[in-house]
């Protein structure tokens, strides 16, 4: 079996592959991506003797032998709108395989004036300034090992861009699409989303699979909200049994702004969520809403972290949890109030259901307060389905498996009806009945 240590030596001789293939590049980028795998070497891949990541164990990617792509897979337009997570009624999509910009499958839709919307791979090519003077400002690599692993081979993504005073009526759709026929294959997107003063936009980003096979997507997003700005960021993740899914989400919120963040885990054999946003603004106002279901053997983390460091910033933060068989979770929750940071109000809550006896829930909910004029609360809690409740049901004639599925679907709902966009709150729906029921039809 191949070790973490051979496994980091692994993607150390795959950089030095990619580095040599980068020409005619900006200086700048390849003295990013040198210094990002030279911090990834010192940190290697975390082990669970690491508090953030003591229930979560990174082994299994030592495995397989991952890779990155060497051509965009070609697959038909015809095989990702039977995807539901693909077909979410956005007007502008890019669509990503393997984590390279398919074109042929994108879509841009009609967009006010200033509006861009581009890959990363195109942006980079023209010489846009402005993305060395954003790309990986707020996401550090400093202690994050796959953020530095990201940032190593950081080469295509999604970059949108939306000027001051505008406002986007539907979402932009981003689909990044893991496809089989060359191996174990990784990928490593890098998204960049800033939204200027008073403008108000949706982004929703959506993964998937196509076919069997293990993949690997590490993947890092850097929000910019500004002065006045509204942004609502959705993760959604729907991607094969075999999967393993690394997410970090980082944000950055001016005075005023609102950010709301959705990030629902459904799918991968291995799924970790790293949610961080920074309230860098008097006034600004966080809203972090999630849902995961894991059922099998799947373990799905999730790590939020709110930095408020500026007054008058209230924050909500609500992680539901369903976990089956023999699956795992892990909720773990940090509030920081610093101590410029006065009149804070902050709620966090973390329920976990439990429909097995296999089933485990790890959930550490966390306050950090320096500041002596704040509102805080948190708490977590674990149960099973109420059978009073089910009992009830049963006795109106509904099975137990659709009783189970009902009040199932009842607890998540509450997250899923945070969601503005109706079409994505839709196909979730459908998905997570799907995944909960083994695929019994709705009595």
């Amino acid at each position: 079996m191949i070790g973490l240590k051979e496994e980091q030596d692994l993607y150390l001789a795959q950089f030095q592959k990619f580095a040599a293939a980068r020409t005619g590049e900006p200086a700048w980028l390849n003295a990013l991506r040198k210094k990002a795998m030279e911090r990834f070497a010192e940190l290697g891949l975390p082990s669970t003797h690491l508090e953030d990541w003591k229930y979560t164990n990174v082994s299994a990617l030592a495995k397989p032998p991952f890779q990155l792509s060497q051509g965009v897979h070609r697959i038909g337009k015809a095989m990702l709108e039977r995807e539901p997570l693909a077909k979410l009624q956005c007007g502008t999509r890019l669509v990503f395989v393997n984590g390279r910009h398919a074109p042929e499958l994108s879509a841009m839709g009609s967009l006010p004036a200033g509006v861009r919307v581009h890959s990363l791979a195109d942006a980079l090519r023209g010489g846009d300034g402005r993305i060395e003077s954003h790309l990986a400002r707020y996401a550090s690599f400093d202690n994050q090992a796959f953020v530095a692993l990201n940032t190593a081979f950081v080469d295509d993504g999604a970059v949108i861009e939306v000027p001051k005073g505008t406002a986007l009526e539907e979402p932009v759709l981003v689909v990044f699409v893991s496809a089989g026929g060359e191996g174990p294959v990784m990928a490593h997107p890098r998204n960049l989303y800033l939204v200027g003063r008073g403008s108000q936009a949706a982004f929703i980003e959506s993964y998937i699979s196509l076919g069997e096979g293990a993949r690997f997507t590490n993947v890092v997003s850097e929000v910019v909200a500004g002065d006045g700005a509204v942004v609502e960021h959705y993760k959604l993740q729907a991607e094969n049994l075999e999967a393993f899914h690394v997410a970090t989400v980082q944000a950055l919120q001016e005075r005023a702004s609102a950010f709301v963040s959705h990030n629902v885990s459904l799918g991968a054999a291995l799924a970790r969520n790293d949610i961080n946003v920074l309230l860098d603004g008097e006034g600004a106002e966080c809203h972090l809403n999630g849902l995961f279901a894991a059922s099998g053997r799947q373990h799905v983390d999730n790590h939020t972290a709110l930095d408020h460091a500026r007054p008058y910033c209230p924050s909500r933060e609500m992680y539901k949890g369903i976990l089956d068989g023999q699956s795992t979770g892990v909720f773990n929750g940090k509030i920081l109030v610093r101590k410029e940071a006065q009149k804070t109000n902050a709620l966090q809550s973390n329920k976990n259901l439990l429909l097995s006896a296999g089933a485990a829930i790890n959930t550490k909910p966390q306050l950090e307060i320096y500041a002596d004029d704040v509102r805080c609360t948190h708490g977590a809690t674990v149960g099973q389905i109420d059978q009073d409740a089910l009992f009830y049901m049963r006795t109106r004639g509904i099975s137990r498996e659709a009783a189970r599925d009902l009040l199932t679907h009842a607890f998540a709902a509450d997250v899923l009806e945070q969601m503005k966009w109706v079409t994505a709150r839709s196909q979730l729906e459908q998905l997570l009945y799907r995944k909960l029921s083994g695929g019994r039809p709705r009595e």
